[in-house]
């Protein structure tokens, strides 16, 4: 590492953070997809339920009553918006993998126009 011009150690470092960035978006995007399975099979569940079936949700840290229509709402607005949030993260994610590519080939060309002489 220590015969690598500044330039390229430095593109090394920015490789580095955008392949921790892209991990924060995979991850973050992981946990919205679990909450939105989570989210839909409790759509299941409810339909599956009777009219005046008694439901609760959670409002903070208490549980409160609600009528089977409100909590079903609730769960699709859930739904729709943590879908939103994944198709946002899609886009940083295909768009941070377009730099981490292109810094990539940038870095390997640095490298390897560097050894080539050297090797001769």
């Amino acid at each position: 590492m220590n015969n690598l011009s500044p330039k390229v150690q430095n593109q090394l470092a920015m490789l580095q953070q955008i392949q921790q960035q892209l991990q924060t978006i995979l991850s973050q995007k992981a946990q919205y997809e679990m909450a939105v399975r989570e989210a839909k099979r409790a759509k299941e569940e409810i339909s599956d339920s009777a009219e005046d079936a008694v439901m609760y949700m959670s409002v903070g840290t208490v549980m409160m009553q609600k009528k089977k229509e409100t909590v079903n709402a609730k769960l699709s607005e859930k739904v729709e918006t943590l879908e939103l949030r994944i198709k946002s993260l899609e886009k940083q994610e295909k768009m941070m993998q377009g730099k981490f590519e292109q810094l990539q080939m940038q870095i390997k060309a640095a490298i390897e126009g560097k050894g080539t002489p050297t090797a001769a």
